[in-house]
């Protein structure tokens, strides 16, 4: 039942990240995907995956893309 839950949070959360505007609040949900991911790799037995998923997904990749969302200009229309 948990894993069901987590997957249907995990398409919303994706959808979510597709439709926004903004891209610091997209790369933002998108960090909390990565972190729905890591909690299911986590109920299937994979604790290794998801602390990987975890740490480079969520961490890291989330920090460079607002790293770079920063350095670029943002026009808002």
């Amino acid at each position: 039942m948990l894993l069901e839950i987590l997957l249907l949070l995990g398409m919303g959360l994706a959808i979510m990240a597709i439709e926004l505007k903004d891209l610091v609040h997209s790369v933002l949900v998108l960090a909390g995907l990565d972190l729905v991911v890591a909690t299911i790799f986590f109920i299937l037995k994979a604790p290794d995956i998801a602390l990987t998923q975890a740490a480079v997904c969520a961490g890291l990749i989330t920090f460079l893309f607002l790293i770079t969302i920063h350095k670029t200009e943002r026009f808002e229309k």
